[in-house]
């Protein structure tokens, strides 16, 4: 890849850093009271199963090819759900500190509820989408040296605008479960961090030849994002969702929030870069 094209990458690489680090800032410039803390979640989980069955499974099977995709593709995502609940009934503990809406309550202090999600739903969380934002790096990478060799700078921008747009709902999901689960703000700023730097990993990843290893040993990466998937869907239904639907106020306010999770998930197939559900 000549210089022009490798400072095209690396403006491409840190605009996505900028836009998902503040994609994952944007929780915090929020108080979060009891009822916004609800709605955030109920989208999140709108989102998480969108994200599990819409595009990290349908990965999954296309990864693992051949008659029995499907079905390895289902053992590893039910693997993954059977895990995470297991997980999280070993480890269930909640803090406090979400707040309670004045208006919800004759009194007007703040009372506080314990914290909605468990502490590691957030690293399940991280894990799916870190897998999920190497891939689109590698598909950065695989574009941007297909500019190189073959023109198309118009393709290569596309891949680019696809992860640009839907990076910074990854980064809210992952610090908005964070918050939910009481760690502390340092700890969602370093994880979003993180977060924000595996893409351009994986473009970097790209061209230190992991992508022939993948090509070669895709039956691994097809198994973690299928059991992400599985852990996906267990957040959403047994951590998330029943702790929306216990309170009564909002319900309506709260289905339209978890319909419209689901309705970005579906849109995100659009932005997706080119080929992302194709073998």
């Amino acid at each position: 890849m000549d210089a022009s094209a490798t400072q095209l990458l690396i403006l491409y690489s840190a605009c996505i850093v900028l836009v998902s680090w503040l994609g994952g800032l944007l929780p915090g410039w929020v108080r979060m009271t009891h009822t916004r803390t609800q709605l955030i979640l109920s989208l999140v989980a709108g989102l998480m199963l969108g994200v599990a069955l819409l595009h990290l499974l349908p990965h999954a099977v296309v990864m693992f090819e051949g008659p029995h995709a499907v079905d390895a593709a289902a053992v590893w995502l039910l693997t993954g759900l059977v895990t995470l609940l297991l997980l999280l009934r070993v480890f269930p503990f909640r803090l406090q500190g979400i707040e309670d809406d004045d208006h919800h309550h004759e009194h007007h202090h703040d009372h506080q509820h314990p914290s909605p999600v468990n502490q590691l739903s957030w690293l399940a969380l991280a894990a799916g989408l870190g897998i999920h934002a190497l891939l689109d790096g590698v598909a950065l990478g695989a574009a941007m040296q297909a500019q190189a060799d073959h023109g198309g700078r118009l393709m290569a921008f596309g891949v680019f605008l696809a992860i640009l747009l839907h990076k910074p709902l990854g980064a809210m999901a992952i610090t908005s479960v964070m918050a939910a689960g009481g760690w502390s703000r340092s700890a969602q700023l370093g994880a979003n961090g993180m977060f924000a730097l595996l893409c351009p990993l994986g473009a970097v990843l790209f061209y230190a030849g992991v992508d022939a290893l993948i090509g070669g040993g895709s039956a691994v990466v097809a198994a973690a994002l299928a059991f992400s998937a599985g852990a996906f869907v267990c957040i959403a239904l047994s951590d998330l969702i029943p702790e929306i639907h216990f309170h009564s106020h909002d319900r309506v306010k709260l289905t339209l929030a978890f319909l419209l999770g689901i309705a970005i998930a579906y849109s995100i197939g659009a932005l997706e870069p080119a080929g992302a559900h194709h073998g």
